[in-house]
């Protein structure tokens, strides 16, 4: 490629960048101002951008804390999506909610993005922020031994990333501190999450659209090429490491996965689900037919609904009780 075409091919996946960004920023602002979308409605308090680390806005999270305490509220530590590049905890608003209003204690959080920094940073951040979780808990009300670790897409590796930290003794400094901690999550929810970043080649294969692929191959490429070289890329390709052969120190826990037929992660899905039975983990993985990448946040749909109430009754069933 000539270098006027590289400097053309740049600009384009820039702008495409962009106006994806633009688009769901507007699209989550919008939503934000219907009655629904008000936490008040439902009894819940919010409280914002609390900071985790010394970066702000990257090391900030918030709490959203359901009306009626109990002593044994469970907790969600949810990540945003966002291919490692964009969004934030604020766009990601109604995952919390929805989260909030079944009853469970709520810790949204924000991470460092890709191109400012790479991998492995934002992993470093959700070890950063499963820390501030396990102190912050019980002062919120909730139950530091019963917390989920959730997300979608990008934030669906991360939480898979997290939950293998809580498990397997690995060399990084921040996964050690995640593992002395000694707790794992109760269960990991990663939605429709991209479990191998290293390789968008094989996502692109059956993604007729251009612009997809673009931004399939900018979302690995900007979260990966400057990662420094000695850096292994287990936590970034969470599904190869489940495929491999290392026994973890404690058993993993439960995993809910769900994905929509539509979406070019759906194969990295299947292979998640075949690599936990073979390690013989618990995990459901539904496919909701004609489902896009992130449908779950379309509640207007009635997959996402169902999606949403298959994930609770799992999640009823694996914490013993109800979060509300």
């Amino acid at each position: 490629m000539s270098r006027a075409a590289g400097r053309l091919e740049a600009l384009r996946l820039r702008a495409g960048g962009l106006a994806v960004q633009g688009l769901l920023e507007g699209a989550s602002r919008l939503a934000s101002l219907a009655p629904q979308a008000n936490p008040r409605r439902y009894g819940i308090r919010v409280v914002r951008d609390r900071a985790y680390g010394p970066e702000t806005p990257a090391h900030l999270y918030d709490v959203w804390i359901p009306a009626q305490p109990r002593p044994d509220r469970a907790v969600v530590l949810h990540i945003h999506g966002g291919g490692f590049r964009i969004l934030s905890k604020d766009t990601h608003w109604l995952m919390a909610l929805q989260f909030a209003r079944r009853g469970f204690l709520v810790f949204n959080v924000n991470y460092r993005l890709a191109p400012a920094v790479s991998y492995p940073a934002p992993v470093a951040d959700c070890a950063r922020a499963w820390a501030e979780v396990l102190r912050q808990a019980e002062a919120f009300g909730g139950d530091p031994q019963r917390i989920v670790v959730a997300g979608e897409s990008a934030g669906g590796n991360l939480a898979a990333a997290l939950t293998l930290m809580t498990c397997f003794a690995r060399p990084e400094p921040f996964a050690r501190e995640v593992f002395a901690a000694g707790v794992v999550p109760r269960a990991a929810v990663p939605f429709c999450a991209m479990l191998e970043a290293s390789d968008p080649e094989s996502l692109c294969a059956g993604v007729r659209s251009q612009f997809i692929r673009d931004r399939i191959r900018m979302v690995s490429h900007q979260y990966l090429d400057r990662r420094p070289a000695d850096v292994a890329l287990d936590l970034a390709d969470p599904l190869v490491w489940l495929e491999g052969d290392a026994t973890p120190e404690r058993p993993l826990p439960p995993f809910f996965a769900p994905c929509g037929t539509a979406d070019p992660l759906l194969g990295q899905h299947r292979r998640l689900q075949l690599a936990l039975a073979r390690r013989g983990v618990r995990c459901a993985a539904p496919e909701f037919p004609g489902g896009i990448h992130a449908f779950h946040a379309f509640l207007w749909q009635q997959i996402a609904r169902d999606a949403w109430e298959q994930t609770f009754t799992f999640l009823d069933d694996v914490l013993g009780s109800p979060a509300a």
